[in-house]
Formats: C-alpha cells, structure tokens, sequence
C-alpha cells in the first residue's frame, strides 16, 4: 500500500513475480486450525456465544466469538508464557500451522528472503490490563518487565519472526478490520521485490474487562443477547456488531519458485488497493474497490463472488450495499459475510475473509451468512444466506473491509489454476 487512494500496481514490471498463497493457519471462533473451522463455516455452524474469558455479568454485551479449545499452556512454550499476550499465542499457532500447510522451508531460502508482516488493531491488551492492575493494586515494583513490549502490536511479528527465523522484511499495520488485506498488499510488494516468501495476515484477541470498555465505549456493539440474530450483516434489522478473537495468517510465495518445488497453492493475489474516507459522505470504499480490479486487470462482470466487510449497522451496510450496486450494477453478483459466524475480529477478520475466499475458490463454493434473516430492502444484494452455495464456475473473489476511522482496502483473488 503506498497510501490513501492507490493500489499496489507500483514497480510491477515484465518480470516482476506474481504472490501465490501457499499456506493458511486459522484461529477463529468457529474452528481451532483450518480444516475445522472451514467445516464450521461450510456448515454455518456459529462460534458466537456467553463470555467465558472473564466476568462479564455487569456489562450490558455479554456474548462473543472465543476461539474453543485453546489452552495457551498447551500450544506456547512455558518460557513464552509469561512474555507474551493471548493475542500473540494465537499469532504463533496460525504461523505455524500456515507455513507447515504450505509445506516450504524459509531456512533453505538464502539470505533475508523470508519475512513476515502482522496486523493489530489493539496489541496485547490483556497483558496491557493485568499491568495496569499490578501498577494500581500493589505498585510499580509488581508490573512485569515484559511489560514493555508485550503489549505492543508487532509482538506478534516479532515472535513469528524469532521462532520461523524470518530475517527478511518484518513490519505490522495498524488498520482495524483492513489491516488483513493491508498485510496482504505490502507481502506481495516484497514478493515483488525478490523476497522469497512472506508470513502475512492478522489477529486480535480483546475479551478482557479493558477491551471491553473499549469496544462499548465505540456504540457499535449489538445488544441483542441471542448469539445467532446479534450480528446481522445487511438485515433490516440489523443493530450493531459481536466481537470475535482470532483469525487468519497466510503464506505467500513467488508463484514460480513455488511451483517449482510442487507447490499447487490456494490463490493468486491478483489486485490491492486502499482508499481513504474523505469528509461526512465522502466514503471511499468503491474506490478500493475499484482500484484493486483495475489492479488485477479484471472487469466487473469477472468477478464471481464478493466477501463483504459486513459491518451489521444500517447506514454502514446500506453504504457498502450501495458501493457493490454502482460497482456491479444490476446484474449483481453472490456476496457473503461468513464473519456473521465469529464477529467481526479487528485485523484478523479480513485474514479470516481472505483465507475463506482461497478455501472458496479451491473448493468452487460461497459460504453461506448465517445471521441474517430478511435483506434490507435498501440494500439490494445477492446476499448468501442458505446453505452454502456451489459455483463450479468460481474463479475470482474480490474481499473488501473497512476500519474505523475510514480505512477501506480491497483484495482480488484469482483461483491457483487460472
């Protein structure tokens, strides 16, 4: 991403390499690890429900996406236990995961040609929060040491890089819900670059009482306490958000170094492209949109499905629903929202988006939106809202999010054997 409005055509040339995705690493409320939560979403089986991660009886949200069976002591050396964040635990399980399923091997590369970039939109704040209590409720001498990284966001960059020896380009992004595809766009210009392979993607974790008052404090939270009608993206009822942990690490390589190793991969990384919101009404998101097909060399009528950014408010989804409308115009085109399953994850849900659209592509099916139940009539769009729905034809994805504050970003995927 070289800025707002632009997309990441910069210093492609004849011979630059095109970024093939080759490895995917899932931590998400529906499914610890990528063939269980994949299984969940092609079934429409939801993650979001009661609190468990701390008391939350006081507070007026009390549903949410945990990632199920995650033991931290059973996942992260003991060593690591005391340095590191709930969000960085989760960070080190999907990288490692997504560099086993890409089956490369980062130390054979030579030099500084393996590297990796993480998103975060709120860092480690439970350890944050428990320094906070220590500082408050004993005193200085009680924060711990760790303290004075733990918490940051490129934790998760950084010990991705130590345990994988990454010693290529390392770097995070701060993007709220965009910051997946962000992380996406700066791998494939190192990929570009002549850098051999790169981790990229996103995860959050803020189910503590701190995080809390946060995302209550931001008014965009549901507060329907039914975990399957709380989030409903584009339903004309819709009225707020769920939060969610977790989400989605990717591995890209150059395409003809992979393949020359065997490698198949999930997805080309076609087209990026990022746009700023302007004042009130000027909301950009088209524009992304637009510029990452332009990027990708790919028409409207190319493309075959939509992964939304889903935001469950209505002036939100009638915004996008109206950006997908002047983008495709009446002939329309499959949209889905799968993050109705797990919330809506910060950095990690467009991740989660991206892996679910190479998972789409390989498999020729659009994951269903389970949350929703009557479309908005103001946002007229081919909404998935069943069972999932196969497309044998299913060749190239366009994945859009947005972060607060007016952070758009769009991806374009384009099926491994296209």
């Amino acid at each position: 991403m070289s800025g707002p409005g632009s997309s990441d055509a910069g210093g492609r040339g004849p011979a630059a390499g095109r970024a093939l995705i080759t490895g995917i690493g899932v931590a998400a409320p529906n499914g610890l690890g990528t063939g269980a939560w994949w299984s969940a979403v092609l079934e429409g089986r939801s993650g979001i429900g009661p609190i468990t991660r701390f008391d939350a009886s006081g507070y007026p949200v009390r549903i949410a996406g945990e990632v199920p069976g995650f033991v931290d002591e059973d996942h992260i050396p003991s060593r690591l236990l005391p340095s590191t964040d709930r969000v960085t635990r989760l960070s080190l399980v999907a990288a490692k995961e997504a560099l086993e399923d890409s089956g490369a091997d980062p130390a054979a590369l030579p030099g500084h040609r393996a590297g990796v970039i993480t998103a975060s939109s709120a860092g480690g704040t439970e350890f944050g929060q428990r320094g906070l209590a220590a500082l408050w409720g004993k005193g200085a001498q009680y924060v711990s040491a760790y303290q004075s990284f733990a918490w940051f966001h490129a934790a998760g960059t950084a010990e991705i890089s130590i345990r994988h020896v990454l010693r290529g380009p390392a770097s995070a992004v701060v993007t709220e819900q965009a910051g997946g595809i962000d992380t996406l766009a700066r791998a494939r210009r190192e990929i570009r670059k002549g850098v051999g392979l790169m981790v990229s993607g996103g995860l959050d974790s803020v189910l503590c009482p701190w995080g809390w008052a946060a995302h209550l404090a931001d008014g965009r939270l549901s507060t329907d306490p039914d975990p399957a009608l709380a989030y409903r993206p584009f339903d004309a009822e819709a009225g707020g958000h769920v939060v969610g942990e977790g989400g989605a690490l990717l591995v890209l390589e150059d395409e003809e170094a992979a393949r020359a190793r065997g490698a198949a991969g999930y997805a080309v990384v076609a087209g990026c492209a990022a746009t700023f919101d302007g004042g009130p009404g000027e909301e950009r998101l088209r524009d992304a949109a637009a510029l990452a097909l332009a990027d990708a060399g790919v028409r409207p009528d190319e493309v075959d499905a939509v992964f939304a950014d889903g935001a469950g408010e209505r002036a939100a989804d009638r915004s996008e629903a109206r950006a997908l409308a002047s983008l495709f115009g009446p002939r329309g085109v499959p949209v889905t929202a799968p993050k109705s399953m797990t919330g809506r994850l910060g950095a990690g849900g467009s991740s989660l988006d991206l892996a679910a659209a190479c998972l789409a592509l390989r498999d020729k099916v659009v994951p269903p939106t389970t949350g929703t139940r009557r479309v908005a009539a103001d946002c007229p769009l081919d909404l998935v809202t069943g069972p999932a729905r196969e497309l044998p034809g299913l060749r190239t994805v366009l994945v859009l999010a947005r972060g607060r504050g007016g952070f758009n970003s769009a991806a374009v995927l384009r099926a491994a054997d296209a």
